[in-house]
């Protein structure tokens, strides 16, 4: 009998725990950074990824209107009653604390009676538009963990957008549109979150669900955090592995859900009706009781504590890492380069942890041209970083391109690597061989490519000759000119003047004296008969 009654009480027990644990134990909550395990060695720590409770975020934020005069009581003005819009006898003076309603009411606590909340000035200079911009920010990035709350005491805007700022609000980007007619306000068609999905869940969607007028029972606005998790955590986020996997994966998803600033766009305020009622404008503000902004500060899952100090949230970093969000090796920890912690796997997940450099362990051989270096984790080796005296390598034992090694120097020495000095127009690049000698291009010769081979001369480079005086001679009394042209009298052409100019124009005449052979043809012909005559006739 006490055994059964102490299965019923078990059972009850596991299914209350179900019921008010919100995620399995399995999952972890990532609220520890480092844990001692004995091991062969020893004691030893053990690293794990981890990061900061969830909290309200308003306790920390500053909020700024645009414009700074918008709120109302400066002079003292009066309104109409959210329930009775006709009722125009409230009235908001900013000198009176019992009638004033500054930003700082839409953080305080709630649950007061009266409620406590911020109003905006009238809309007494209609047909200007009522618009007010309210900047939430952290001056730190945030990761939202719920949905974003706005409690309005007016009835809620007929237009509004929620933008969110990754940059401490230097650009701003869309989160969500609401408005009473979507299509008319933005030129959006109207969604809610459940049209989404896994694929769709980062669209930016206009809502009409949350703008219906002035209407006493509807003053809330959401953002809802929580269902697009649950498009990868299941409806009760129960699955919070797949979640988690997401996150770690897809850098998108993660800055979705990160923040530095957001702010509240009133574009339009409640209306209720068609047109606007001119003869009663007192009935048109907007009032805030309540903004919830539930979060944690962005500690690149190496922290648990995030501290306030000065008015400026900062992580406590663990795993050797520093920063605001622990996003850098701390000195002397640069062994391999800086990485965010990884959810998975479940439930401890990985601290990615940066490991001392190995120059801060006195094993750094760098042959004194640097003092740095560095792991790389996918070759598993150590090299030098940032190596100086022209030199390269793994240990600055190698020369950069351009140099080459002094043969008379020692590997530490300073003028170990000594420049090629290549001649750019004879060489084919700056670089050379072990022994200084660079690479020449066709016709240039000499250690650093600055001479020319024979049959070539020297004219941005080395280039074939045209003409010389040994071998290449210029006909006709032709003079050769810097080895690149021939010089030809008035009557001759071509590259060594073999050339009558009058043949080309085909005006060569016996009586003109151009019919003749050339000079050198005449000599050669005279040669020729003298050759023939001393040999005597033929004998047949």
């Amino acid at each position: 009998m006490y055994l059964s009654r102490f299965l019923s009480i078990h059972a009850l027990w596991v299914t209350v725990s179900s019921v008010m644990q919100p995620y399995p134990l399995v999952w972890g909550h990532y609220d520890v950074c480092k844990t001692q395990i004995y091991t062969e060695e020893g004691k030893v720590w053990d690293y794990m990824a981890c990061q900061p409770e969830s909290t309200d975020m308003t306790k920390y934020l500053k909020v700024k209107l645009d414009p700074p005069d918008i709120t109302c009581g400066d002079p003292p003005e009066t309104f109409c009653a959210m329930g009775n819009p006709y009722m125009c006898n409230n009235e908001c003076d900013a000198s009176t604390p019992e009638l004033a309603h500054p930003p700082e009411l839409m953080f305080d606590f709630e649950g007061r009676h009266p409620s406590t909340f911020w109003q905006s000035a009238t809309w007494k200079e209609y047909p200007k538009p009522l618009q007010v911009n309210i900047t939430l920010s952290w001056s730190k990035t945030i990761e939202l963990t719920d949905n974003i709350v706005i409690t309005f005491e007016s009835g809620r805007p007929d237009q509004m957008i929620l933008e969110k700022s990754l940059d401490y609000g230097r650009t701003w980007q869309p989160y969500q549109y609401y408005a009473t007619d979507c299509l008319d306000a933005f030129h959006m068609d109207p969604k809610s979150v459940k049209d989404l999905s896994q694929h769709t869940v980062l669209e930016i969607i206009c809502t009409e669900e949350y703008s219906t007028g002035y209407t006493t029972n509807s003053k809330i606005i959401h953002f809802e955090i929580k269902d697009r998790f649950a498009f990868f955590a299941g409806p009760w986020l129960r699955n919070m592995a797949s979640l988690y996997g997401q996150l770690d994966t897809t850098k998108k998803l993660r800055d979705f859900f990160t923040v530095t600033d957001l702010r509240i766009r009133l574009l339009r305020p409640a209306v209720g009706e068609i047109f606007v009622d001119e003869l009663h404008l007192a009935r048109y503000f907007y009032a805030i009781s309540d903004i919830k902004v539930h979060g944690r500060c962005k500690c690149n899952l190496h922290a648990t504590v995030c501290v306030y100090d000065n008015s400026k949230l900062t992580c406590e970093c663990e795993h050797n890492t520093t920063g605001p969000d622990c996003g850098k090796c701390k000195k002397n920890y640069q062994g391999r380069p800086w990485s965010p912690g990884s959810y998975l796997p479940i439930p401890k997940g990985t601290a990615n942890t940066c490991i001392p450099s190995i120059s801060s362990i006195g094993n750094c051989e760098c042959f004194g041209h640097s003092n740095r270096c560095s792991y790389i984790d996918l070759l598993n080796t150590v090299i030098c970083v940032s190596c100086k005296h022209n030199t390269r390598g793994q240990h600055c034992e190698l020369c950069r391109l351009g140099y080459f090694r002094n043969a008379s120097a020692q590997l530490d020495d300073e003028n170990v690597c000594i420049e090629c000095y290549c001649n750019p127009l004879g060489s084919v690049h700056d670089r050379c061989n072990g022994s200084g000698f660079c690479e020449c291009k066709t016709g240039t010769t000499g250690p650093k490519c600055d001479e020319c081979l024979p049959g070539n001369s020297w004219h941005y480079g080395c280039q074939p000759n045209v003409c010389d005086n040994e071998l290449l001679h210029c006909q006709n009394g032709g003079t050769c000119h810097n080895n690149v042209r021939c010089l030809c009298p008035a009557a001759y052409t071509g590259i060594l003047c073999e050339k009558l100019r009058c043949e080309e124009a085909g005006s060569c005449s016996a009586d003109s004296g151009q019919g003749a052979p050339p000079r050198g043809s005449r000599a050669l012909l005279a040669l020729l008969a003298a050759l023939l005559g001393a040999a005597g006739p033929l004998g047949i």
